[in-house]
């Protein structure tokens, strides 16, 4: 780390930007993985049974239950028995953490960007009042 500093165990976007952890930073994460969002954008045009995905999609069954585990881990799916099978669908709450997760943070970089132009602001106009005493 620069300067000798270590930083502390808590999770991190930049060093002055804590990350929160939360539900909406837990589905992004699940969404951060190709075949998982393959998977979640199949289900967001409608419910769907393993068997199903894994035919539009180039991976196993297997594997699509491992990534269903995931999204489910993380709320973005639910699943429920029909028959032998297991219909898995999108959470509406999952996106809504994920919505509320970004408008969070757009909100604090508007405000931060907000505040850096009026700092910029603030010193072009004292550099401007400077140079008219000279």
């Amino acid at each position: 780390m620069p300067g000798g500093q270590a930083l502390d165990t808590v999770l991190m976007v930049s060093a002055d930007l804590r990350l929160v952890e939360a539900n909406g930073v837990g589905a992004l994460g699940a969404l951060g993985d190709p075949t998982r969002r393959a998977i979640f954008e199949c289900l967001a045009h409608q419910p769907m049974a393993v068997g199903q995905i894994a035919e539009l999609l180039p991976v196993t069954r297997p594997a699509v239950s491992q990534h269903l585990k995931v999204l489910k881990e993380a709320g973005l799916v639910t699943d429920e028995a029909v028959g032998t099978r297991r219909i898995y669908r999108v959470r509406s709450d999952g996106l809504q953490a994920i919505h509320a997760y970004l408008d969070q943070m757009w909100g604090q970089a508007l405000t931060g960007f907000q505040q850096a132009a009026q700092q910029m602001a603030a010193r072009d106009t004292a550099h401007e009042d400077g140079q008219e005493r000279s």
